[in-house]
């Protein structure tokens, strides 16, 4: 297949690693560089000197809130993308490009909403997420500044699936690594040099989204791509459609968010004198986790636009060749990733912060909360596929089933069944083996059988979930 065939959004003629490696290793690199921007933040916080483990762990308890305001953006951008996609293989550019719009359009008007709602409850929202009198203030002084960039924030996590499903994953690396250089360059300059501490890393973050999110909206919007974005625009009939499928992965990270809620209250709770540090270790592993699943999540990228195209294509051989490659090149790297955290975690963790008590009690927990994490390909390929090819409600059922039916309530039941504060991580272990397998095997059963079937000549196949 070659390069312009590519850079054109056609993946159905080529080979099916080939192409998925193309797209994937330009959002890997994006990806690396964002995290990498991610560890500069939390390292420079750290790395404050005194104060700087109250303002890391102050940091943990926005977590929640930034993985809930992202959810908005999978919201409007995951269903949107793919279903423009799978127009696209079907030769309906012109339903493509509406569906683009009414993203767009989602996306900036939820975005709006979400700043207003809050910057207004942000002191409220953070003490029940565990803020107290100390770690409060470094909370709330980065979180009142990062929800300020809501709308870029929106705009370049939501628009990027766009530029990226259309064959230009090197544009959406763009879009990734200008924002993160600039952060990178901004965080010493800000945080140290200005004296604005915890708040220069949060202007740094809102300065570096907006570019993004410009560079996004420039290329979308010149004559380059297939589709183009051209303003506002709210098609009716396709809101729903979005919805359903978006709801998808808006309902990952708001369970995500939720549950890490729950974690830091009850590692406040079951802590004891050492609750803000298991808070705080939960922070450095959520940063750690960020890392170590990049190279999956880069693969599931590629590969669930490769599925998209060609399920609207007919192309079910190649469907099941790409669910094929997903799942055996993301076992083989989350364990290589598994033995690494195993292995050395209190290397890794140094890199965030000196405090060695910290990276003790983090080191502790992340050799249980990562104990299965091999599993999590399953899950990933399990999941995507679901998306991919448009089963809306498998891809939620399974949003829910791991984090709701399986974290939340084994994050409340095991610690005082005896396993104490230990016990909030062991149900994230728990979790990823149970639910990470179900997952997979409904796929196999429902779509994998059925493309392989399709393959072989049984017409029917349905059209979607």
């Amino acid at each position: 297949m070659s390069e312009q065939e590519i850079r054109q959004g056609d993946f159905s003629r080529g080979s099916v690693p080939r192409i998925i490696w193309r797209l994937g290793l330009p959002v890997l690199l994006a990806e690396l560089v964002h995290v990498l921007y991610n560890i500069v933040d939390r390292t420079f916080i750290g790395y404050m000197g005194e104060g700087g483990t109250l303002a890391l762990t102050g940091l943990g308890i926005c977590f929640p809130l930034i993985t809930f305001i992202g959810a908005f953006a999978q919201l409007f951008s995951t269903g949107g993308a793919t279903l423009a996609t799978i127009a696209r293989g079907r030769g309906d550019d012109a339903r493509a490009e509406r569906i683009l719009c009414t993203s767009f359009t989602l996306l900036t008007g939820s975005g709006a909403l979400l700043t207003i709602l809050f910057y207004a409850a942000a002191p409220m929202v953070l003490t029940w997420l565990g803020g107290d009198a100390q770690t409060l203030p470094p909370a709330l002084d980065y979180f009142r500044i990062y929800v300020l960039g809501t709308i870029p924030v929106q705009i370049s996590l939501g628009m990027n699936p766009f530029i990226n499903a259309q064959g230009f994953p090197r544009v959406g690396m763009v879009t990734v690594i200008l924002g993160a250089a600039l952060n990178i360059l901004l965080d010493p300059l800000l945080i140290s040099v200005a004296g604005l501490g915890v708040k220069g890393a949060a202007l740094a973050t809102v300065i570096s989204q907006t570019v993004s999110a410009v560079w996004a909206l420039v290329f979308l919007c010149g004559r380059i791509p297939p589709l183009r974005l051209r303003g506002l625009m709210l098609d009716r009939a396709e809101i729903p459609r979005i919805l359903r499928l978006g709801v998808t992965g808006f309902t990952f990270r708001m369970t995500n968010s939720l549950t890490q809620a729950l974690v830091n209250i009850t590692l406040k709770a079951w802590g004891g004198p050492l609750s803000m540090l298991y808070v705080g270790g939960m922070s450095l592993i959520n940063s750690l986790r960020e890392i170590i699943s990049l190279p999956n999540n880069a693969l599931v990228a590629g590969g669930q636009n490769v599925m998209s195209f060609n399920f609207g294509a007919r192309l079910y051989h190649r469907v099941s060749d790409s669910i094929r490659f997903i799942f055996l090149c993301g076992v083989g790297m989350n364990a290589a990733m598994w033995v690494l955290v195993l292995s050395v975690p209190e290397i890794l963790f140094r890199v965030f912060t000196p405090d060695e008590e910290l990276i003790r009690v983090a080191s502790d927990c992340a050799r249980i909360y990562f104990g299965a994490f091999p599993f999590m390909a399953l899950q990933q390929a399990g999941q995507s596929t679901f998306v991919a090819l448009n089963y809306p409600r498998h891809a939620l059922f399974f949003s829910l089933f791991r984090k709701v039916v399986l974290v939340a309530p084994l994050t409340l039941l095991l610690p005082p069944l005896g396993l104490g504060v230990d016990g909030v991580f062991w149900a994230e272990f728990i979790s990823q083996l149970v639910g990470a397998t179900a997952c997979f095997l409904t796929m196999n059963r429902v779509i994998w059988r059925r493309m392989r079937a399709a393959a072989d000549g049984d017409p029917s196949i349905p059209v979607s979930g």
